[in-house]
């Protein structure tokens, strides 16, 4: 199968707000997705997180990695992914590598040393994903959160 990795556009948001209702599906949330695909547009636009795509040689998207830039006060500035999404059909192709493997890159070149991002503790196929790229589980901290 003939994948290619791109930023993503505004024409893609339709696409990427579908994407991540299957993964709040998938974490049984489908109703925890209040975000639109005009909100979606608005906020690539004005550049608050970006997206990769994996897009089929047919012109279909496999899946997608959104993410924006961080400030760590002990690190400094650093790439967090919020969502890595891989449509279920599209899944055992290597489509997660690659979009993390362009992640990875887009961060290098922008000069950003760090990635990070999270994991629901239930979700074991993530899990062996991320360790199998080496990457490091850090248990001593919890995340919170608080809306406004």
């Amino acid at each position: 199968m003939q994948i290619h990795i791109r930023k993503a556009v505004i024409e893609d948001m339709a696409f990427v707000h579908r994407l991540v209702q299957e993964l709040a599906e998938y974490e049984k949330e489908p109703e925890a997705v209040t975000t639109t695909v005009a909100q979606y547009e608005a906020d690539l636009e004005t550049g608050r997180f970006s997206v990769l795509v994996a897009e089929t040689g047919s012109g279909v998207i496999a899946g997608m990695a959104l993410y924006y830039p961080v400030y760590s006060t002990w690190k400094g500035p650093y790439l967090w992914l919020e969502d890595l999404v891989v449509q279920e059909s599209f899944r055992r192709h290597g489509i997660g590598t690659l979009l993390m493997d362009a992640l990875e890159n887009e961060a290098r070149a922008a000069g950003f040393p760090l990635l990070r991002w999270q994991v629901l503790d239930w979700n074991t196929p993530a899990i062996s994903f991320y360790k199998a790229r080496s990457a490091q589980h850090d248990a001593a901290w919890h995340t919170y959160r608080q809306w406004l």
